[in-house]
């Protein structure tokens, strides 16, 4: 049971640090922190290092590729309920597509069709902080945790 409760313990102080950090970037983006995807992203990648969704191709690449998905079909329709459920259900196509799966990014293109967002929010938040983020993971499993992250980068 020490071990888990330890485990946990660690898990949860990387998750608060980072969302700490997502809450600045949050922040000097201008972006509400609702329609910033990554909290999820943050547990999964601290809590389950090792699981496939966790690697850096899944991590970024899932929220790139989602967040395409969502800005195309909001070029194409603009945004309602029906576009935003039609692009979840692409962006997850294109992620196992594109080998890139991280079920956290599913929120990625109802985001962006339900609030109309525009195609710079694929670079400032979305590959900012996909890119801040793996680099948070990277420093916490080898710096803090001292285990090995990523078991890939592609």
């Amino acid at each position: 049971m020490k071990f888990l409760w330890h485990e946990g313990a660690v898990a949860g102080a990387g998750v608060a640090l980072a969302i700490g950090a997502m809450e600045w970037f949050s922040f000097t983006s201008h972006y509400p922190l609702a329609v910033i995807p990554f909290a999820t992203s943050i547990a999964l990648v601290i809590g389950s290092p090792d699981a496939e969704p966790a690697q850096p191709r899944a991590l970024i690449g899932g929220h790139l590729v989602s967040t395409l998905v969502g800005l195309a079909v909001v070029q194409l329709t603009g945004p309602s309920a029906w576009a935003a459920a039609m692009a979840v259900g692409l962006a997850i196509l294109a992620m196992y597509l594109t080998a890139t799966f991280h079920p956290p990014a599913g929120i990625d293109p109802l985001l962006v069709v339900s609030n109309g967002l525009p195609w710079s929010f694929l670079l400032k938040p979305v590959l900012a902080g996909a890119l801040l983020l793996t680099f948070f993971a990277w420093f916490w499993h080898r710096g803090v945790r001292r285990r090995p992250w990523p078991q890939r980068w592609l």
